[in-house]
């Protein structure tokens, strides 16, 4: 469950119940949840405990869906769909690869997009835009300046920024969903001790030491 509270259809504001409407029809989501995406929703529920940041989110949305956007709808998408990936959201990656499709990116991309340093199926705008996502996802936006250069072979300063912000924000959304447990991220630690088998005994001192060291 999410770590924090959902508003009711009820109780939410104007803008929070027009979504609310949108996605979730004439059902309460907090009663009666689940997305035409099979989500249980509750991304919507939890943000709109604070009505200014919904609305600041979902601007956000409009921002980067804006058809006057400088950046290739696929090169986002790319990036999205990696960001979730690298930053280990099940939430924002799924997501993102449905709307991989609906901007016409290809199933031989879609899947390679988790390794996509060994595919051969990307061109090199596309490789460039997912080494990017990289460094600023897995590396804290550190981002050699090769792949700067790469990225200006074909995008602009419009273009460049526009890439490095999408992606900030949806690492950000990705973390956001994890830290609060919510929608496909609403699952335990994975990292956690494996008991040793009780069977045969315990381990002598010795033994116990050898294991230790590795």
């Amino acid at each position: 469950m999410p770590r924090i509270r959902e508003v009711p259809k009820a109780e939410a504001h104007d803008r929070a119940r027009r979504y609310y409407e949108l996605l979730f029809g004439d059902r309460d989501p907090v009663e009666e949840p689940g997305t035409a995406t099979g989500t249980p929703g509750n991304w919507w529920t939890t943000t709109a405990v604070v009505p200014d940041m919904f609305d600041h989110i979902v601007d956000g949305f409009a921002f980067y869906r804006n058809p006057d956007r400088a950046l290739d709808p696929q090169l986002r998408e790319l990036a999205q769909t990696r960001t979730g990936w690298a930053r280990e959201s099940q939430f924002v990656y799924s997501q993102h690869v449905k709307a991989c499709r609906t901007v016409g990116l290809s199933e031989e991309k879609i899947e390679a997009v988790m390794a996509w340093g060994v595919a051969d199926c990307f061109s090199p705008i596309e490789r460039a835009v997912l080494a990017f996502t990289d460094g600023i996802v897995l590396q804290g936006g550190r981002v050699p300046d090769e792949v700067i250069a790469a990225l200006r072979t074909e995008l602009g300063d419009e273009e460049l920024l526009e890439l490095a912000y999408v992606v900030c924000t949806y690492n950000m959304h990705a973390i956001l969903c994890r830290a609060l447990r919510l929608e496909y991220d609403d699952v335990d630690d994975r990292i956690v001790e494996v008991p040793a088998p009780e069977e045969g005994g315990t381990l002598s001192r010795d033994a116990m030491a050898v294991v230790d060291d590795q």
